[in-house]
């Protein structure tokens, strides 16, 4: 298999807190490839966590990187689903087992064997690791490529990748629509976007958020009501009044004070992840039949019908635009919730 030089930014260690440029090889489109030519890139928290191996699997070098939006220079003989020239996007993961139960209907976020990450996962083309999107060019087996609706704001789809589809795929599996009474918990890189798309589904939307300086914010994008999650008296009010709530907290919070806003039935995802349990008390899901659940990004049909929705309600995310040059500061920034509400790299800075 033949291979090339890309220039790309990440690390070589967990020693090295900076990202710096870096060479790296990705394979010649086979028969079933797409090259991609990196237009965008998101800055996902998942990136910084997998840089600085906080979670104790990171394989060096690494490039990070799964929000990725950008134009096929090059396909494969085999190829259908697209032309040189198209827009596309790679989100969280680019291949799976394909023969497991659960890829077998479509939900290859959940495949059996593991699905194979966009960056620090096992590449079986070339040996090593897969390296993500903060480089300046990716190739991808067609059937994990996303198509890019035209009149989408490139920039601002990046993020619909992976914030954007972790909000959708619970959003649609647990039904909102209209009728239903929504609470999204945190506005943040995905809970801006959980508002949005809540609204567009015709939900009518609650955001509880522990700053009252985030209140016009949470309207602007579609809340219909603001609860101050700090003030017992605020949240009292709202006690067994919600079909769902979708939690975007990745911090050690109060479970039980937002189960006991659910009607019978109701349920409450997960999406944030907390590095520390969380605690739930049994009667906080025993006396309304509640549900505590989490999710996990959504399979590539699912990821490609959310930007097929975004497009068609004109949804992108909120986003700070930077140079490759930045990604460092933004790093710091990003521990401190200091973006409103994704960084996204210009990729044409790499050059």
């Amino acid at each position: 298999m033949e291979v090339k030089n890309v220039k790309a930014f990440g690390t070589a260690s967990a020693e090295e807190e900076e990202l710096k440029t870096l060479a790296i090889q990705r394979r010649t489109a086979t028969a079933h490839d797409v090259e991609i030519e990196i237009l965008y890139c998101g800055i996902c928290h998942s990136d910084l966590h997998s840089a600085r191996n906080e979670w104790h699997n990171t394989i060096y070098p690494i490039v990070p990187g799964h929000e990725i939006v950008g134009r096929v220079t090059n396909i494969g003989g085999h190829v259908k689903k697209f032309k040189v020239g198209d827009l596309a996007a790679v989100g969280c993961m680019v291949d799976s087992c394909r023969e497991c139960e659960y890829c077998k209907e479509g939900l290859e976020q959940f495949c059996d064997p593991g699905n194979t990450l966009t960056f620090n996962s096992p590449d079986k083309y070339l040996g090593g690791q897969t390296y993500g999107g903060y480089s300046q060019s990716i190739v991808v087996d067609e059937n994990y490529v996303l198509s890019v609706p035209e009149n989408l704001d490139l920039a601002g789809t990046a993020p619909l990748l992976c914030a954007g589809i972790t909000t959708y795929s619970p959003l649609r599996h647990w039904k909102v629509g209209p009728g239903s009474k929504v609470g999204v918990v945190g506005i943040g890189g995905l809970g801006h976007m959980g508002i949005k798309l809540a609204k567009a589904m015709g939900a009518h939307v609650v955001v509880f958020t522990t700053s009252v300086s985030k209140t016009e914010d949470a309207k602007r994008l579609g809340a219909d009501e603001v609860v101050l999650s700090t003030d017992p008296d605020q949240m009292s009010k709202y006690a067994k009044s919600l079909n769902f709530i979708l939690d975007c907290v990745s911090a050690q919070h109060n479970i039980d004070a937002y189960l006991n806003l659910l009607k019978v039935d109701g349920a409450l995802a997960l999406v944030g992840a907390p590095m520390e349990p969380l605690p739930v008390t049994s009667f906080s899901l025993i006396l309304g039949r509640r549900s505590f659940a989490g999710s996990n990004i959504g399979g590539i049909a699912e990821t490609q019908e959310m930007l097929d929705f975004c497009a068609a309600h004109n949804i992108t995310s909120d986003i700070e635009l930077i140079g490759v040059d930045q990604v460092n500061e933004a790093y710091e920034r990003l521990l401190k919730g200091d973006v409103k509400y994704r960084f996204v790299i210009d990729m044409a800075s790499l050059k």
